[in-house]
């Protein structure tokens, strides 16, 4: 059968469908549970949680589900230089998006305080709290910790969006790599070369892996339907991770106007943008997105731009600007139909078994 898999085998778990682990503050409890109790394997991405909060998001997930589920985190999780944030640099961008938050009625922001890398700190507590999948992005944990999750029974997933970043996690011994395609919604998680140099197609990107490295391939971006999942396990995946699809769902954290938005038509255009965050991602197209293109050198570094956009996007809500706020969003948006975690999960399974059975008759 289809779903018989190495990934599944590696994975333990009955479909080798991943649903991708939101950062952000956008991924539940509720939906990872929800989908690894479906058969798949539910994912909750902690980049910007604290190692006391990943422990409590843990334990709540296990009361949750008895099933495999995934834990992301961020090997790089921020650009600051190591001499800081210069007030030249920090007085470049307040310039650059005074006019929106003129435009808003809300004072510009003061300079970022120094951001302190989490990495270490809630490396430990995955080591501690073992998963049953850890996946991570932006690189690859040392050799040592690679080889302390081994030995723990953790499976690792790295994330490539290059054949060269994917031959690399390949040599670093990673468990398995998701070919993360540049139709993805969100963050582009390149680690070896810029992101904007780092954007070859989910298909392309697959077969080319499926060529050049022996390590088991999960298909992620652009895929929202059984269609896609056949698509990605034909030309030799043996996973298909989705993202977009799961994030419109009543399950997941996404603002009720961010979810209402992926299934309007607002959803058939996206936007690679720095200017939110500071790094590449991918989301519904806006207009500060739009007009700030080709400005990337006044954005300040990742995550001091999140932190100072953070204000504008707060008082773009609350006075429903939608048009300033970039909302995540894969490339694939205008196919999606569920609203159901669980539905969606039913589906997933019913058109990829409906294909495969097609083609035997």
């Amino acid at each position: 059968m289809w779903y018989n898999t190495k990934a599944s085998e590696l994975l333990g778990i009955d479909y080798p469908i991943l649903q991708g682990p939101f950062g952000g503050n956008l991924s539940t409890v509720e939906l990872t549970a929800a989908v690894s109790n479906a058969g798949g394997l539910g994912g909750y991405g902690a980049y910007t949680n604290t190692p006391q909060e990943i422990f409590e998001i843990d334990k709540q997930i296990k009361k949750a589900t008895n099933k495999p589920y995934n834990i992301n985190l961020w090997v790089s999780d921020h650009d600051i230089p190591q001499s800081g944030l210069t007030d030249e640099e920090f007085d470049k961008t307040a310039a650059l998006f005074k006019p929106y938050y003129d435009e808003a009625g809300i004072p510009l922001p003061e300079k970022p305080a120094p951001f302190q890398s989490r990495f270490e700190n809630q490396l430990q507590v995955i080591l501690d709290i073992r998963p049953k999948v850890f996946s991570f992005m932006f690189g690859v944990p040392s050799a040592d910790v690679l080889e302390q999750c081994r030995r723990s029974g953790i499976v690792t997933v790295g994330a490539a969006t290059t054949l060269d970043e994917a031959i690399f996690l390949d040599n670093a011994g990673v468990d398995m790599i998701i070919a993360s395609g540049f139709e993805a919604g969100g963050h582009r998680p390149s680690f070896l070369t810029d992101a904007e140099s780092s954007v070859t197609g989910t298909f392309v990107l697959l077969q080319l892996m499926r060529e050049k490295i022996k390590t088991p391939i999960i298909a992620a971006g652009g895929i929202a339907d059984g269609k896609g999942i056949a698509a990605a396990l034909t030309l030799g995946a043996s996973a298909a991770q989705i993202g977009t699809a799961f994030l419109a769902t009543d399950e997941s954290n996404a603002l009720p106007i961010h979810k209402e938005m992926l299934f309007s038509d607002a959803a058939k255009y996206t936007t690679l943008s720095r200017a939110y965050t500071g790094r590449l991602g991918r989301g519904l197209t806006s207009r500060v997105a739009k007009e700030m293109t080709g400005k990337e050198f006044g954005y300040l570094p990742f995550p001091l731009q999140t932190t100072f956009i953070a204000p504008l996007r707060k008082a773009a809500i609350e006075q429903q600007k939608w048009d300033m706020i970039l909302f995540w969003g894969g490339q694939i948006s205008p196919i999606l139909k569920h609203t159901k975690a669980a539905a969606l999960m039913n589906a997933l399974i019913e058109e990829t078994t409906a294909y495969f059975d097609g083609l035997k008759s």
